[in-house]
């Protein structure tokens, strides 16, 4: 009976019924489009493009290994300060952990674009921070400044190593401090321990840090932008699509994807080929007093040194967007300061329309991946039929395309009419951009709605199935009842991913469809800083409002797994 109702109904062909319209979507908006972008590469010049990628010199090679290099050391720069900060707060209690811990993840509130600009007011030539090391010191020039690839990566580092840490500090706080113990009652040094014991038990950890920073600084647009480098591929597929040459720009986006699918199966790969689990059964481990007085004494200077470090750049936001427009010159930080900007943008029209624009589309978005992501998740997770496995590699396509990639690829599917498009052009009007934010943000809602299906005992649902319920009406009123915490949070993260969106909107939005992302950079390129700022403070702001109500859905859910297994 058990198996009978594991795939939902007892009919063999119940879920092809189902998954053949989600295989559809995967394959008309991910998978096609991929196709469709390397058709316009080869299009005219047959294979030449790729031939002068690979064998010739200049630009091509160069953005290839540049983007390579700076994503390489991102993973090392995050590795190294995300597993440090969490060792330190996992391990060790000392003055200002508590307000550390509370502020650590700020910098990963901040959308990609306003983070980079933070940084760039903070730390480049003309930032606050080397203006008033010049102007303490009496300098002729501004002091360490950051820029180029110096500064990419200072970027990259202060808004990913989250990654790291989140990772680091979740499996150190659930590991067994008695295989420390043994170890050293062995006589291991720390060195030892670290390398043969507690490195390992991190693997798993690592691999998926370094597979988020990785990607994600591939795909890093806004930083090299800001900062001057243009050779990425991201900035070359840019420049390739502004300056009309869409063939190489499609080139570009092809060599991208594949490499980004390749780290992608290559880190699964690894992160699968040996077990990391502890076979004891400890307690989780207890942190470590610092009771040497200068060490607490260093602890708390450190802690307040952090505090105003992850703080700065919100706070550098937060200035400037009260600051007047054209003010702010050689002054080392703004010297005016005024309420306009705000109220230009909720009572003038025009200034108010790419805020209407980000909500729509991104709730229009969202919705879309709700739908799909949850009957994916549960296609994955519950059903048996051939082709499972393909279903999630799609889904995972998705989720490993950098943003410019998934731009070009719908740029070169959607330029003409076709059948999922409805016949339509896409490209020019509303329609491409909340598209693009499905494509991006359809895994956050699938990886939110799989992890909380995980939880669920399949068992509740046949028993709903045995007294007689439909399918349908056993998965709306039992499991997605219960699942519906995880699914909300996943729709939030990509609602509010959606409003940040930069990358993909960069390269497909019109002078109407502009969100609140694009408003932002044109209106630093008008020098119209404070109004720029101020689009960004709201950012921040819905931001931080959705990860508290993220944090008290993950307390629902928590309660809600608690509920199951007692009905169970």
């Amino acid at each position: 009976m058990a198996a009978r109702f594991a795939g939902g109904t007892g009919s063999r062909w119940f879920p092809y019924v189902l998954v053949f319209p989600l295989a559809l979507v995967l394959f008309g908006y991910v998978v096609q489009p991929m196709f469709a972008t390397f058709a316009e590469s080869v299009g005219v010049d047959g294979v030449e493009n790729y031939g002068s990628f690979l064998t010739g010199g200049g630009v091509a090679r160069s953005s290839l290994v540049t983007s390579l290099i700076i994503s390489a050391a991102s993973v090392l720069l995050c590795g190294i300060v995300g597993v440090a900060m969490a060792f330190l707060l996992k391990r060790f209690s000392f003055p200002g952990r508590k307000l550390i811990e509370a502020i650590i993840l700020v910098p990963a509130a901040l959308p990609p674009l306003i983070g980079a600009i933070s940084f760039q007011l903070l730390y480049s030539e003309t930032g606050i921070l080397p203006r008033g090391l010049q102007q303490l010191f009496g300098a002729e020039n501004p002091v360490l400044p950051f820029s180029g690839i110096a500064g990419v990566l200072v970027v990259h580092t202060f808004t990913m190593y989250p990654y790291f840490y989140l990772s680091a500090s979740a499996a150190l706080g659930g590991m067994d401090p008695s295989v420390e113990e043994a170890a050293y009652n062995l006589g291991a040094s720390r060195v030892r321990v670290w390398r043969t014991v507690l490195l390992p038990m991190l693997t798993p950890a690592l691999v998926s840090a370094s597979l988020l920073v990785f990607m994600t600084s591939l795909a890093s647009y806004t930083a090299p932008l800001l900062f001057g480098v243009d050779q990425t591929m991201t900035m070359q597929i840019y420049i390739n699509r502004t300056n009309g040459d869409l063939p190489m720009a499609s080139t570009y986006a092809s060599v991208l994807g594949v490499v980004s699918v390749l780290f992608l199966l290559g880190m699964r790969w690894y992160e699968g080929r040996r077990s990391y689990r502890s076979q004891s059964k400890g307690v989780a481990a207890h942190r470590r007093e610092i009771t040497n007085p200068l060490g607490r004494w260093l602890a708390l200077a450190a802690s307040l040194l952090a505090t105003a470090v992850l703080l700065a750049p919100v706070a550098t936001i937060a200035l400037v967007a009260f600051s007047r427009d054209g003010s702010w010159t050689t002054e080392v930080i703004p010297a005016q300061y005024t309420m306009q900007n705000f109220v230009t943008i909720f009572a003038e029209p025009r200034a108010f329309q790419p805020i209407l624009n980000s909500l729509k589309m991104s709730l229009i978005a969202t919705v879309a991946c709700v739908v799909v992501g949850v009957l994916i998740a549960y296609a994955v997770r519950r059903l048996d039929f051939r082709g499972r496995g393909l279903l999630d590699v799609a889904v995972m396509l998705a989720w490993a395309l950098p943003g410019t990639v998934v731009a070009i690829n719908l740029i070169s599917a959607f330029s003409t009419g076709n059948a999922f498009s409805f016949g339509q052009v896409l490209i020019g009007t509303f329609w491409i951009m909340p598209l693009a934010y499905f494509v991006r943000f359809l895994p956050l809602v699938f990886r939110s709605s799989s992890a909380a299906l995980a939880q669920l005992d399949p068992a509740l649902e046949e028993a709903a199935r045995n007294l007689g319920a439909s399918w349908w009406r056993a998965f709306g009123t039992v499991t997605l009842r219960l699942m519906l915490p995880g699914v909300l949070a996943g729709a939030l993260l990509a609602f509010v991913h959606g409003v940040g969106e930069f990358v993909a909107s960069v390269l497909i939005y019109t002078s109407e469809t502009a969100p609140i992302s694009v408003e932002i950079n044109n209106r630093m390129y008008s020098f119209e800083v404070g109004t720029a700022a101020a689009y960004g403070m709201l950012q921040v702001v819905l931001i931080f409002v959705v990860m508290v109500v993220s944090g008290r859905l993950e307390g629902g859910r928590r309660s809600t797994r608690e509920a199951a297994r007692w009905t169970a």
